[in-house]
């Protein structure tokens, strides 16, 4: 993962997402997801060996699409992990040097921070309305937009790639990503006429789509 891609992100990854129906609120994680209390332990106080660290990372990756429905406990350890490392930037750095599903996860979450980032910003919004006005469903997108397009659009994609990865439909998380990101390729040269600051949004897309196809071929 690159770390100019990283940059380009807020520190709030873990935030509550929503489409028009549904909410990340609504489903908690499954009875057997949860966290080492020795392991958390352990790396916290800088004593976990390698392998219990890559254990560690997968449990994290795990529970990170049900941010919002921890209980208490896993949240404590959680908010002992985040401030460890630092911040929740940090965190995700902190997986992405993990791989497979830790990697994978982080660096879904990079590129849900980068929907957000430019999800309302009205330049991408009218290059997008544009597109779709000639191609109503960009390849790969079918089932995943309503018609209309507006400041909710990429949000909502970024909650749908969030809530397949709690689902466990990785394959389906990584389609929808990728998709989306090379969508947002094909109109960010319209985007950049409309605003010149948008001008890295086809480098970003690119390279979030390189970094998430390398941490996919490992899964």
């Amino acid at each position: 993962m690159r770390n100019r891609t990283l940059s380009k992100i807020g520190t709030q990854l873990l935030r509550l997402r929503h489409d028009s129906s549904q909410s990340s609120q609504d489903g908690a994680a499954p009875a057997d997801y949860g966290l080492d209390r020795r392991q958390v332990a352990e790396f916290v106080a800088g004593t976990l060996d390698a392998e219990g660290e890559a254990a560690l990372a997968h449990q994290v990756a795990r529970l990170l699409p049900f941010h919002w429905t921890w209980p208490n406990r896993v949240a404590e350890e959680m908010s002992q992990i985040m401030d460890h490392v630092g911040d929740q930037r940090e965190l995700v750095a902190w997986l992405d040097g993990h791989p497979g599903l830790p990697r994978l996860v982080a660096r879904l979450y990079v590129f849900m921070g980068l929907l957000d980032r430019y999800s309302a910003v009205p330049a991408v919004v009218t290059a997008m309305r544009e597109y779709r006005e000639r191609t109503p469903y960009p390849p790969g997108l079918e089932a995943y937009l309503v018609p209309a397009t507006d400041d909710d659009t990429l949000a909502s994609i970024a909650f749908k790639v969030e809530k397949l990865l709690g689902e466990e439909r990785t394959r389906e998380a990584v389609e929808l990503a990728l998709a989306t990101a090379a969508w947002l390729q094909q109109v960010a040269p319209r985007a950049r006429e409309l605003t010149p600051e948008v001008g890295d949004l086809s480098e970003l897309m690119g390279q979030a789509r390189q970094d998430v196809q390398a941490a996919a071929a490992d899964i």
